[in-house]
Order: C-alpha cells, then sequence, then structure tokens
C-alpha cells in the first residue's frame, strides 16, 4: 500500500470525512458570522482512497462576491486534516439554498424562526 492508494475501511471513512466536517465548521461565513456546515451551505463531502477531498457547496446567493474568500478559508482549514492530500472545492447551484437547510443553531443565531 502506497501513500497514494490507501484502503481505508468504511469506518475509518467516516472518522475522517467526521474531521473534515469539524474542519468546515471553523470556516465562518463573513457576511452572516456563522460556520458554513450550520448555514447548510455544504452539500457532500467526497474523500477518495488517495485522500483527494472534494467538498460540494453553494452560497447564500449566486454571485456572492465573497466566494473566493470562503474557498481560500475551506481549503486552509482542511489542511488541518492529515488524511486530507488534495483539496477542491465545486460551487453546485442545485438544490438552490434556502434558510430551511440552516441548523437550529444557525437560526437561533441569525434570529429566524
Amino acid at each position: 500500500m502506497t501513500d497514494e492508494n490507501k484502503n481505508w475501511s468504511q469506518e475509518e471513512i467516516d472518522g475522517i470525512k467526521e474531521r473534515i466536517i469539524q474542519a468546515l465548521e471553523q470556516v465562518i461565513d463573513p457576511e452572516l458570522g456563522i460556520d458554513i456546515v450550520n448555514l447548510g451551505l455544504v452539500y457532500e463531502v467526497e474523500l477518495e482512497n488517495n485522500g483527494h477531498c472534494i467538498v460540494k457547496m453553494t452560497l447564500t446567493t449566486m454571485g456572492c462576491p465573497l466566494a473566493d474568500v470562503i474557498t481560500d478559508q475551506i481549503m486552509t482549514a482542511l489542511k488541518d486534516v492529515p488524511e486530507v492530500t488534495k483539496s477542491e472545492v465545486q460551487l453546485v447551484w442545485y438544490p438552490a439554498w434556502t434558510t430551511d437547510r440552516m441548523s437550529r443553531y444557525a437560526r437561533i443565531a441569525l434570529g429566524i424562526r
């Protein structure tokens, strides 16, 4: 087994993905002051056997001027997960983001019922 092709068990993959999500919770949307996970912006996290992590996410609005800032913060946060050897952010627009995707914590923090 080389570093380029790991054979992680499903349990190991789940643990790594959990650490990836925890790292993403450190990425704060500069306008709203809430992390991108609790805002419901992260749709999916994929982890390939070579350590390539793909984060599929959206933004609160298309054409958000902070897209590059948030993407850079994600790349920095993922460096704290040792199993991630390469990271990629894919912006997706379907399904469209709504406040329904927000966690209870985010709703309370922003005063949304």
